[in-house]
């Protein structure tokens, strides 16, 4: 259970009255100990901890939500980092390392509170990553894996292919996350500079480093045809690369593994395929749908902001106009505009406003119900003959694997021309008999093979027939292909 002994209420410090100062020495300490701030130790001492938590605390103001029965007292702000770090070590976010020689302790992240501090500081921002590499990355761990064999190229690939899809999910929830941000600015401030300024810098400093390289450059499209025929090179490995391969992932991932037959090497071949086709089919379309429903709706907010805030209209100059006048002669000018407008006036329409559509040709259905001639006896003749004849001379799968059976016996090989002949049926399915190497006749266990030897021979019903050599063979007998 994860909500068990320390962490029993694990997410406790971070509700109440304090719990951005909680998350602000959470992000502190993380960039303390994994950024480039970091002096290469894991772990620190109770006062540089503290000394740590004071500078977070400064900058973070408490949260005025009045009384709540989860809250310190006033403090100073080391009083206060030292309640922060007991209550991060009390509900299992940090943990407290002794050295039984020294006797001296010092303190670190456990190891799920680094996991869930994590997403914590990516939402900051201040962490850049290459998200557009992923597909890139995905090719060549499976060339990697190709050319050296190493089992940890084919698992990075693995997980590359997982970060393809999860990025494009990011990017897609940040497009309409700063959507909805830019028409509450807007909506809040009126203010046309500011949202072209932000829209613009999200585009120099979002779009292009990253996106326009994702749609471009990186694109999922791009890479899919190589990273699919590196799939197949996979697949066609020989048995004992693919013996071996499955031996080690077996060793290194069985959490991976669902049931003990399946095969973990092409499980994982098969996820990076779907996931590539998932991307390009699924989720780069939909980044598409995303980046322009955001740039329609900022285009279509800066012209209304420019139209309303550019030079004056005649009704903000009419409106104008009324707030100098008294409430006698407002009534009196909007009285005598309502005259104006209560008549009918007819006026010539603007050619530009006209446009010209085509019709669209409407489709005719034929509705009417045919009535069915009733059929004479000689019709009727026919119909039963034409049925015979095709009964008579179709032959099924089943009817000619048997008789190759039968004629075979015993042995596994035969020429065509010797095939039995004894009555009419049979001579129909000599004339067939080739048809047997097609995968409908094929079993579970066996199947045949046909193999012409370019000869023609005589038999005793036909002139001049091309000569065929009929085997049945075990299909563990296969002989193994050679990797291409």
């Amino acid at each position: 259970m994860f909500f068990s002994d320390t962490r029993r209420h694990f997410f406790r410090p971070l509700t109440g009255k304090y719990r951005e100062q909680m998350l602000e020495c959470l992000r502190a300490l993380y960039a303390r100990l994994y950024s480039s701030l970091a002096d290469y130790s894991r772990a620190l001492d109770r006062e540089q901890l503290i000394e740590v938590f004071q500078q977070a605390i400064t900058r973070t103001p408490a949260l005025d939500e009045g009384e709540d029965e989860y809250q310190a007292p006033v403090r100073g702000e080391r009083e206060q980092a030292n309640w922060v770090l007991n209550q991060l070590l009390e509900h299992g976010w940090l943990e407290r390392q002794v050295d039984q020689a020294t006797l001296q302790s010092t303190y670190a992240f456990s190891r799920i509170g680094r996991l869930f501090t994590q997403p914590m500081v990516e939402t900051a921002g201040g962490r850049f990553r290459t998200r557009h590499r992923n597909t890139r990355n995905t090719r060549n761990a499976l060339q990697s894996f190709l050319d050296q064999g190493e089992v940890y190229d084919l698992l990075d690939a693995f997980e590359y292919s997982e970060r393809i899809v999860s990025d494009f999910s990011d990017v897609i929830a940040e497009l309409d996350e700063r959507k909805r941000q830019l028409v509450q600015e807007v909506e809040a401030q009126q203010v046309v500079q500011r949202a072209s300024d932000e829209f613009f810098d999200f585009m120099e400093k979002r779009f292009m480093p990253d996106l326009a390289i994702r749609l471009s450059a990186d694109s999922v499209e791009k890479y899919r045809d190589e990273i699919q025929g590196l799939i197949v090179k996979a697949r066609r490995k020989q048995r004992k690369f693919k013996a071996r391969a499955e031996g080690e992932l077996r060793k290194l991932a069985p959490e991976l593994l669902e049931q003990p037959r399946e095969s973990l090497y092409l499980k994982l071949l098969d996820g990076i395929e779907g996931r590539m086709h998932n991307a390009s089919t699924v989720m780069l379309p939909a980044l598409r749908q995303a980046l322009n429903g955001f740039t329609r709706r900022a285009d279509l907010i800066m012209r209304q902001l420019s139209y309303s805030g550019g030079r004056p209209t005649r009704l903000l100059e009419a409106c104008q106009v009324l707030s100098k006048l008294g409430p006698e002669q407002q009534d009196q000018r909007l009285a005598a505009a309502g005259r104006s407008l209560a008549g009918i006036h007819l006026t010539l329409p603007d050619p530009d406003s006209l446009r010209l559509y085509t019709g669209r040709a409407r489709r005719q259905v034929q509705s009417r119900a045919e009535e069915h001639l009733e059929m004479d006896g000689e019709a009727r003749r026919r119909l039963l003959i034409q049925q015979a004849v095709e009964l008579a001379f179709s032959v099924t799968s089943g009817e000619l694997r048997e008789y190759i059976l039968n004629a075979l016996h015993q042995g596994h090989r035969l020429h065509s021309q010797n095939l039995p002949v004894h009555d009419a049926r049979e001579l129909l399915l000599n004339a067939h008999a080739i048809e047997i190497a097609t995968p409908a006749a094929e079993s579970s266990e066996f199947r045949f093979r046909v193999t012409p030897t370019g000869q023609r021979v005589r038999s005793e019903h036909f002139d001049q027939l091309d000569e065929f050599i009929i085997e049945l063979l075990e299909r563990t007998a296969d002989p193994v292909r050679p990797e291409q």
